[in-house]
């Protein structure tokens, strides 16, 4: 086993250790000790003691046993001269495990050495305090890049961890940084207590505590046996632990009185989290299991100083207003019900936005060689068996019986492709063949995971899948990221794509995935975007690229999805004649969506345009206002012209005032407002008015039509 230890560890057991000065912490995060009194269900709520004084001692005395050990080791290694190779060419010297990132970033500048999270290593992350290893690249981090951001996050979840083990002497699980790139949580079992907002000041001062302290992060690697027996009083670890594969590397990190199973890395320590907040408490199954433990999960945001902490607070505060579900409610799109949870109704405005997604789908795939399909909803359970997802995906699936045999909801529409493919002998000449399919589907989600639009049970995707040899990969995909690029600037999204290679359990042999691989890098560089290495992420199946997108808010969603497959196809025994016709050939599979659901890209949208629909697919393009009783038969009949002529139109013939019509097609969102009185009949004409702006003109009904027509054709 390597030797991989922090230098701060080394410093201290060599009695030559220095200690870290904490910066003096901003008000949103030291007042967390200051808060009133915790309301009596959360401060009387009794700690596990017991538990405490039984696993924190044991896990520290262990941890520095092997900690001394290792160091031990360590010592007696050659520390033989090595060289640090920057970004920019400049090479440092340094000696193999004593010189640490820290260093070189000490040596660069005293700013660089207080600001840089995280380093990585001949593209591998590493800690700041952790000697390296031999000559390498080295790149420092600080808190305004993805890498620095995750980490601090990633360490602020180990903070939150170590503040509830010690104010609830919960049972900690996992902690990550959120996937959706803000802030972090951690899971844990309380028993019977379910943690809300009252519990937060506490929670935040227990995290302040240990920001104050500068708590270092410090890592050990420890055998599968240690780290049993490290965890033996949390079952939840203990799963984890036996689940890992005999080869793997196990590392533990600590932070003050916090032992955790983590494979890391971490910020150099604590008092680099400045500014804390807990933002929401929910429940959660451990595992996303319904059938197993229940959790409370706390979630929580952090950053390196105040300022940033605020601004993103307000944010918060701004976004609420913009809440898919408060908006959906408020213009009449859709609804839920109690008696299909996790199902939505959408009304027919909300239809009307829903169907022009699928529509302006259905024209791309007419463009670039789609070929639309419809499959079944429900399927023997035996075809999820020959999948693979009977065995990995069951819980997660809605199954019943049929004249005693089981069947299920199909959750995705790829196994039900491989059918279509399987139906009849395939020819090379057929492929690469691209089949897409908006059928419905349902996964059965726990009910403390639903959430609006972006995670229901039932819904719909632009799902298709290419089948094709493997020397039409690259262009295919290709293909698939122009088809994304065209459709998110469309929506004025920003994106960016991540190579997820071959992760530690994988199908297939190395070559096929090497070839795969290589073949998706250099689709990325030709389609000229940055390539973004995200090592070991792959499906198990095969490599993928992962699409982040960024709204107007600068949030970031994953929607749009490509993945190479081979093990479906072999699942299934797929096969084509190949040009030698005495040949047989074996199809990829390529499996894409650019909208992803079609829901979840709703309420994306919804949130992203702020309610504020562009004209081509908004559900209220335009009303007719008559000024007044004399003007309403030419207003019914402007309304009958845009509606024939395809456009969405209502017409207000109550008998209120003009002003206050149109004040009231303001709020609804209308994208025109076409008033006509006296005037406009005799002429026939419209004064036209934009939902955002105090003034009009005056045109022909053919003229506006043409406006109508100009403005869907370039998506406005």
């Amino acid at each position: 086993m390597l030797l991989r230890l922090t230098a701060r560890s080394i410093r201290r057991y060599t009695s030559s250790s220095s200690s870290s000065s904490s910066s003096s912490l901003p008000a949103l995060f030291s007042s967390a000790s200051s808060f009133c009194t915790v309301p009596s269900m959360a401060a009387n709520h009794p700690k596990d003691e017991a538990y405490l004084s039984a696993v924190i001692p044991k896990r520290i005395k262990i941890f520095e046993q092997i900690q001394a050990n290792q160091l031990e080791k360590l010592k007696s290694l050659p520390h033989d001269p090595i060289k640090i190779t920057l970004p920019d060419g400049n090479v440092k010297e340094g000696r193999k495990w004593e010189t640490t990132p820290m260093d070189i970033a000490a040596q660069i500048s005293k700013g660089l050495a207080n600001s840089a999270l995280i380093s990585a290593v001949d593209d591998v992350l590493w800690d700041m305090s952790r000697p390296l290893e031999g000559d390498c690249k080295l790149e420092l981090f600080k808190f305004d890049s993805d890498k620095g951001r995750d980490t601090l996050w990633h360490s602020s979840a180990h903070i939150l961890g170590q503040a509830l083990e010690q104010e609830y002497g919960c049972q900690l699980c996992i902690g990550p940084c959120t996937t959706r790139g803000e802030g972090f949580y951690y899971d844990g079992f309380y028993g019977d207590l379910g943690l809300n907002d009252n519990h937060f000041p506490k929670i935040e001062a227990g995290a302040a505590k240990a920001a104050k302290e500068a708590q270092p992060f410090e890592r050990i690697e420890v055998t599968k046996d240690q780290a049993l027996e490290m965890f033996s009083e949390n079952n939840f670890k203990v799963e984890i632990i036996n689940d890992l594969p005999a080869e793997k590397t196990i590392t533990v990190y600590r932070c003050g009185p916090l032992v955790d199973l983590c494979r890391g890395p971490h910020i150099p320590n604590t008092s680099f989290v400045k500014a804390f907040k807990c933002l929401r408490a929910s429940s959660a199954y451990w595992r996303g299991t319904k059938d197993r433990e229940s959790l409370q999960r706390v979630y929580g945001i952090s950053y390196p100083d105040q300022k940033q902490l605020k601004k993103y607070l307000q944010f918060l505060e701004e976004a609420k207003k913009y809440d898919h579900r408060l908006l959906g409610q408020k213009q009449e799109l859709f609804f839920s019900h109690h008696l299909s949870p996790g199902s939505y109704f959408f009304l027919p405005l909300g239809t009307r936005v829903y169907n022009k997604l699928m529509d302006f789908i259905k024209k791309q795939y007419w463009q670039r060689g789609y070929t639309e399909v419809i499959s079944p909803n429900m399927y023997n359970m035996s075809l999820w068996d020959t999948s693979g997802h009977a065995e990995n995906y069951k819980d997660n699936m809605f199954t019943f019986d049929i004249e005693k045999q089981e069947f299920g909801l199909k959750p995705m529409n790829c196994p039900g492709h491989c059918l279509i493919f399987q139906h009849r002998v395939r020819s090379y000449r057929e492929l690469p063949m691209r089949l897409a399919d908006f059928g419905v589907l349902h996964r059965n989600e726990a009910s403390g995971a639903l959430s609006g639009l972006t995670r229901v049970r039932r819904f719909q995707q632009d799902d298709a899948h290419i089948f094709c040899t493997t020397e039409q990969v690259k262009e295919e995909v290709q293909g698939v990221l122009e088809f994304i690029d065209y459709v998110y600037k469309i929506f004025g999204f920003t994106y960016e794509l991540k190579l997820s290679t071959r992760p530690d359990k994988y199908l297939g042999d190395e070559e096929t995935w090497d070839k795969a691989e290589a073949d998706l890098k250099e689709a990325i560089e030709a389609f000229g975007k940055p390539l973004v290495l995200n090592k070991g992420d792959g499906a198990f199946y095969g490599p993928k690229i992962d699409i982040t997108v960024s709204d107007a808010m600068n949030r970031k969603f994953q929607c749009a999805t490509l993945q190479l497959d081979f093990q479906l196809p072999a699942r299934f025994k797929l096969e084509y004649a190949a040009e030698d016709e005495a040949q047989r050939g074996k199809p990829v599979m390529i499996h894409r969506a650019v909208l992803g659901s079609v829901e979840r890209m709703f309420a994306i949208l919804l949130e992203h345009y702020k309610g504020k629909w562009p004209f081509w697919i908004s559900p209220r393009q335009a009303i007719v206002c008559p000024i007044s009783e004399k003007s309403q038969k030419y207003a019914e009949k402007v309304q009958k012209e845009i509606h024939d002529a395809g456009f969405y139109v209502d017409a207000d013939l109550t008998d209120r005032k003009i002003d206050k019509k149109v004040r009231e097609a303001q709020l609804a969102q209308y994208n025109y407002i076409l008033v006509v009185g006296e005037t406009e009949a005799a002429t026939g004409q419209v004064s036209v008015r934009l939902r955002d702006s105090a003034a009009h003109s005056v045109k022909s009904i053919e003229d506006l039509l043409e406006e109508f027509k100009a403005k869907t054709a370039e998506f406005v």
